[in-house]
Order: C-alpha cells, then sequence, then structure tokens
C-alpha cells in the first residue's frame, strides 16, 4: 500500500486580541453592564497572555498580593518627596519604603541604616518607573556630582581655595568638569535615552567632535580606527560580538577610559548585571581592577574641585561606576548566600561577579549606584524599582519647595506609595532560604530549555541556534513564527553575523526563565516550536 502523506505542520490560529472600538468612551458614560462586559474581555485577555509570557524580563505571579493589598486600594498612596522624611503628605508608605531600602542595603552590602550625618552611609529611594528611571537618575546624579556641583553633605570638609586658583579653577585642565559616559553594546536602550534628555555626551560624541582621528581602538571587522557607537561586548566564536556572552569588552573599556582620563574627562561607566537580551553579567569586580589603576594615575580617586562663585569646593571622586541591575541586582545577592553557606546545599556555577557596594579594590569603594527594577525577579503588578548610592555622592537638589515638607531629592515629585507595600509583602512571604530556591530553579530550567532546543535541533534537524550566556536565566534562539512570538510573548532581535551585508541577517527571540515560569510551560513551548511551520521550513 502507498504510505501515507507526512502531515505538514500547521501554524496555530492567531489568538484573539483586544478590539480597540470596545473602549471607546462616548459623552453620556457605559451603562453597567457595558463597562463590566469591557472589563471581564480586559481580564480573560490579561490572563491569557500572562499564562503564556516567557520572553521578557517580568514575574507574572505575584504571590497573592491582589488579596493582600486590596484593602489600600481606596487611599491616594504618594510617597511625595525624600523618603527618610514624612513630609507633609501624610497618607503616604515611607515607613514601609524604608523598610524596604534597609533590606537591600544590606543584601548590597550597603552601609546602613540610613544614616545623613554619615558619608559612607547608603541613600536611595523607590522608583515610580522601572530601572529606566534609576538609570537616569543615576546619569544625572553623576553628571553634577563630577561637574562639581554642591553636595548635600561631602565627604571630606569645604575648603577656601586660594585666591589664585579661584580666580580659574581650571586653567590647566579645560576637561575637568567634562564628564564622558561609557556603556556597552549590549546596554539597555535607556542609556542612549538618558545621555540624550540629560546632555550628557558619550565617548563616541565627544571623540567624533573632539578627538576624531585619535580613536585607540581598531575596528576588527574593517580594520579602521572610527570611534564604535557603545564600547564592544567581548567576542565571540566569530571574532565579533553578535555570538559574544553580551558581557563588556574589559580591554577596550580600559584602553578608551585610559584615553579620556588622560585628556582630564572625569568618567562615568554603566555596567550591566542581567543584559536586556542575552542577561549577561558583567564583571563587575574586573572592570574596575582593570580601571583603578587608570584613576590613580590621572587623579581622579581624589580630586578638589569648586562650584559656586569658585570661593569655595570640596574632595571627591572624579568617577563614577553605576550597576544597571534591572534584573540581576535582585537575585544576585541569594547567588552570594548560596555560594557562602554550605547550609543551602548548592553552589552556583558559575558564579555571579560582585556588583555591589561591598566591592573594593586597594581599600576604595569602587560602586557609586546600583539601581533595580521591582517588576522584574521580585514581581509587582506595575513597573517599579529600587535606586540606591551613598550620602557622600548626593547633589544638592535645584529646588526646595516648602509646601511639600520634605526634600525635593527624587527624581519624580508624587511617587507611587504602592509599590513599597508590594515589594514589602513579597519579601516578607519569602526568606532568603526561598529566595536562593527561586534562582536555584529558574538555573536548573534555563539548562533544561537549553537542552530541549538543541534536542530538537537533533530530532527535527531544524537550525535553531541556541545559546546562552553564563550564568544567564535567558535562552536564545531562532525566531518561529508570528503567532507563536505573539502567543508566547516572545522579544525579537536581529543581528547581521557580518557588518554591512543583509544576507548574514539571524532573527533571534529569547525567553527569560522568571520565577512565575515552570517547566510545563517551557515543555508547552518546545512543542509549539517542534510543530511550527516556519522553523520547519528552514529544514
Amino acid at each position: 500500500m502507498p504510505s501515507s502523506p507526512t502531515a505538514v505542520p500547521t501554524a496555530p490560529a492567531p489568538e484573539p486580541e483586544l478590539d480597540p472600538a470596545d473602549f471607546t468612551l462616548p459623552s453620556t458614560g457605559l451603562t453597567e453592564d457595558q463597562r463590566l462586559r469591557v472589563l471581564n474581555r480586559v481580564d480573560e485577555y490579561l490572563s491569557r497572555k500572562r499564562r503564556h509570557l516567557v520572553g521578557f524580563q517580568a514575574t507574572q505571579e505575584l504571590d497573592g498580593s491582589a488579596l493582600d493589598l486590596a484593602r489600600f486600594m481606596p487611599n491616594n498612596i504618594n510617597n511625595l518627596g525624600d523618603p527618610f522624611q514624612s513630609g507633609g503628605y501624610k497618607p503616604n508608605t515611607k515607613v514601609v519604603e524604608r523598610a524596604v531600602l534597609d533590606h537591600y542595603a544590606d543584601l548590597w552590602r550597603a552601609n546602613g541604616p540610613h544614616d545623613p550625618a554619615d558619608p559612607e552611609s547608603y541613600w536611595g529611594y523607590m522608583l515610580s518607573m522601572g530601572s529606566t528611571e534609576g538609570n537616569m537618575y543615576a546619569l544625572w546624579n553623576a553628571r553634577d556630582y563630577l561637574s562639581g556641583k554642591a553636595l548635600i553633605r561631602p565627604s571630606a570638609p569645604p575648603y577656601d581655595l586660594p585666591r589664585q586658583v579661584r580666580a580659574r579653577p581650571d586653567r590647566n585642565n579645560p576637561n575637568a568638569y567634562h564628564p564622558v559616559a561609557f556603556y556597552s553594546e549590549d546596554t539597555h536602550y535607556s542609556f542612549a535615552k538618558a545621555v540624550r534628555v540629560l546632555g550628557v555626551e558619550n565617548f563616541h560624541t565627544v571623540g567624533t567632535e573632539r578627538y576624531p582621528d585619535e580613536c585607540p581602538l581598531t575596528d576588527p571587522a574593517t580594520g579602521r580606527r572610527d570611534w564604535p557607537a557603545e564600547v564592544p561586548s567581548k567576542p565571540g566564536p566569530s571574532g565579533r560580538s553578535w555570538d559574544g556572552p553580551g558581557e563588556i569588552d574589559v580591554d577596550a573599556l580600559a584602553v578608551l577610559v585610559e584615553f579620556f582620563a588622560a585628556k582630564g574627562h572625569p568618567v562615568f561607566v554603566n555596567l550591566n548585571l542581567g543584559s536586556t537580551f542575552k542577561g549577561a553579567h558583567d564583571d563587575v569586580r574586573a572592570v574596575c581592577e582593570r580601571l583603578l589603576p587608570i584613576f590613580r594615575e590621572h587623579g581622579l580617586i581624589s580630586r578638589q574641585v569648586t562650584h559656586g562663585d569658585g570661593g569655595s569646593g570640596d574632595l571627591r571622586r572624579g568617577f563614577w561606576i553605576h550597576v544597571d541591575g534591572a534584573l540581576g541586582a535582585g537575585y544576585a545577592p541569594f547567588l552570594r548566600l548560596a555560594a557562602e553557606d554550605p547550609a543551602h546545599g548548592w553552589t552556583p556555577e558559575p558564579a555571579v561577579p560582585e556588583f555591589d557596594f561591598g566591592l573594593t579594590v586597594d581599600g576604595v569603594d569602587m560602586v557609586s549606584s546600583i539601581a533595580m527594577s521591582g517588576h522584574k525577579w521580585p514581581g509587582a503588578p506595575w513597573p517599579c524599582g529600587i535606586y540606591m548610592t551613598k550620602v557622600k555622592y548626593q547633589i544638592s537638589p535645584p529646588s526646595q519647595p516648602d509646601y511639600t515638607g520634605a526634600p525635593d531629592t527624587t527624581f519624580a515629585g508624587s511617587r507611587n506609595g504602592f509599590s513599597p507595600l508590594v515589594l514589602w509583602n513579597h519579601l516578607s512571604r519569602h526568606s532568603h532560604r526561598d529566595q536562593v530556591a527561586r534562582i536555584r530553579e529558574a538555573r536548573e530550567l534555563a539548562d533544561h530549555l537549553e537542552r530541549g532546543l538543541r534536542e530538537l535541533e537533533l530530532r527535527t534537524g531544524t537550525e535553531l541556534w541556541p545559546a546562552r550566556s553564563p550564568g544567564a536565566v535567558t535562552v536564545r534562539f531562532r525566531k518561529p513564527s508570528a503567532e507563536l512570538v505573539a502567543k508566547w510573548s516572545l522579544s525579537c532581535q536581529d543581528v547581521l553575523t557580518v557588518p554591512g551585508d543583509e544576507s548574514t541577517r539571524r532573527s533571534y527571540v529569547h525567553v527569560f526563565v522568571m520565577p512565575s515560569v515552570d517547566r510545563a510551560k517551557l515543555d508547552a513551548l518546545l512543542a509549539d516550536l517542534a510543530g511550527d511551520p516556519v522553523l520547519r521550513q528552514s529544514v
């Protein structure tokens, strides 16, 4: 008998989306039935999408916070102004916010609790946006600090400058108050936005405009010495960064920082802990160990700055290292705790590099600020997060509105007072042992997904290009059909394996194994990929 024809995989039917027409708001308003019917559709849509979301850094299961915290919804909670002063707006949760900040200060090895009289003490606040706000505040804080603006509490007593210096404080260094920013090509897009909003120039802009023929790096693809747009990331087996781990190239960074420090510029460096697409962890300690001798050679560890009319000043750093820990700062402390305490029964391999305020090199504390998103690893129903620095780095706020009753030290004026309740509720539910178990399970599930993709390649003969950076909780692979991208909320990114050659374009997606992702979800995704006609056509 003739053999049966091979079944051709078919794409899954597109899932229904919300209809914009349902949300039209007539001048007469909606009836009760109409309003509830529309809200029910939103509930169904979000519930369906939540069950399948695996492509973004967002925890979907929120520990029953709706049941615990719904009682607070009748309140307009606003943590207006500095979190360490209650202020005039009394329906606030600043006492809860301070407890959350103290908790993360301990995890990030900062000096706490907050003490405004101690320059080495931590200071921070909870963000109303995600880490984009934290990164923007870090850049703003660093810009003004490195530009010589007045501090709230200098780390060294203010001094009166001699008259001859007071007249021309930077006569020997015209770049003394012109900071230059450095961040890698795998850095979150918020930095490109932040430097433009805040008027901070990165090394590419300054190099192109002021030192056009002096780039100290050679582009391996072209052999030319053009200023790269960002600091290169580590190359992979191809010799280029597209298949690399996503970590910053420490050697390239050191060469670039040396060039601008020698020109007299203060230095701002951003490092990533759980990068946007590859989930990579920059080696913060390795960066600090390479850069400290450069900072020492060019007088950036301690320097005299002037502010105001030039008649007074203080001693401060000429460098600022910020860690964008939007994802990784939420779980990295628990990897450290697991490595330090055998009672956890697990030694993480590979270990995540040191990244926090406890990192010192030759007695110098190197990390100036950290940002973390609360809606990513911990989980929250809306974007939120934490920015943290030290008292000695705080700049005097540009305004002091009396009516708020609290200093205007935060980026936003009004701030979400529900977010501290959400994070406090999460932290109160999960011990350190629980948190170690969460990141251990995520790493094991990432291993499971990576193995499953490689087995699927062998079974089907389809090139899926699976890849995972060391220690990451994300796995990236070949982009499937549009229907699967939509069903699983997969984030996409194209790369050219040969720069400038469109014929070498590859389209990737990735999965982030967040605490709300379990083995059943990953197996269902693998089953969908096995039957995806777009991937099968690529055999």
